[in-house]
C-alpha cells in the first residue's frame, strides 16, 4: 500500500527560493468509484487525476482550503493518498509567516493547516511529484517501522469503507488531532 510507504518520507517545497519541508507522518487512502469517500465519485478532473498517472499531485478545496493528495493506484485502477500531516523540517520560519501562527504543533497538524504552511495551491494540481522542477516533491525521509505505525479509520467520513484507511506514526505529535468516528 502506498500509503504506508508515505509514511516517514519528505515532502519538499521551493517557494520563495527557499526549501520549506516536512516528514509525512500521517496519510488516508482513497480508492475510485467504490469508495463512498472519494473525490473519484464525482467524475470531472479529480476523477480523471485520480486515475491517470501515479505520483502526481492531486489539489482540492474543501471548506476554504487546499487538500494535497498523491495518486497511486494499481494498474487500470483509481485512487490517490490524502497527506494529513508533517512534522516541520525546513523553513519553519516561512511557515510560521503563511500560516499565522507560533505554536510548532499547529503548523502542519492537518491537511488544510499543511497545505497553508507550504504554500501549496491549486496551481499544483496534477504536477509529476517525482521530479524538482515544479518546485514540489517527494524524497526519502526516516524510517519507519511496522511497529510504529497506526491504522485507523479515516476522519471527517460519515460513510466509510470496512477497512482502515488512514496511518499515521504512533506518538508523533504532529499527528492531527481529531478522532475517528467509531464504526457501527
Amino acid at each position: 500500500m502506498v500509503a504506508r510507504k508515505l509514511l516517514g518520507k519528505l515532502l519538499v517545497r521551493v517557494w520563495q527560493g527557499r526549501r520549506l519541508s516536512g516528514v509525512i507522518v500521517e496519510v488516508e487512502a482513497y480508492y475510485g468509484a467504490d469508495d463512498p469517500a472519494s473525490r473519484a465519485r464525482r467524475g470531472g478532473d479529480l476523477a480523471r487525476v485520480m486515475a491517470g498517472e501515479c505520483g502526481r499531485a492531486l489539489i482540492y478545496g474543501v471548506h476554504g482550503k487546499w487538500l494535497f493528495n498523491v495518486v497511486a493506484h494499481e494498474p487500470g485502477r483509481v485512487g490517490a493518498v490524502l497527506v494529513r500531516a508533517l512534522e516541520p523540517r525546513e523553513g519553519i520560519d516561512l511557515m510560521y509567516g503563511n500560516r499565522g501562527v507560533r505554536d510548532l504543533r499547529l503548523l502542519t497538524s492537518g491537511p488544510g493547516r499543511l497545505t497553508q504552511a507550504l504554500a501549496i495551491d491549486k496551481s499544483l494540481h496534477g504536477r509529476p511529484l517525482y521530479t524538482t522542477r515544479y518546485g514540489l516533491w517527494i524524497e526519502p525521509g526516516i524510517e519507519v517501522s511496522e511497529g510504529e505505525v497506526v491504522r485507523s479509520y479515516r476522519i471527517g467520513v460519515s460513510q466509510d469503507l470496512s477497512v482502515p484507511l488512514r496511518l499515521y506514526i504512533r506518538g508523533n505529535p504532529f499527528v492531527s488531532r481529531a478522532r475517528p468516528r467509531r464504526r457501527a
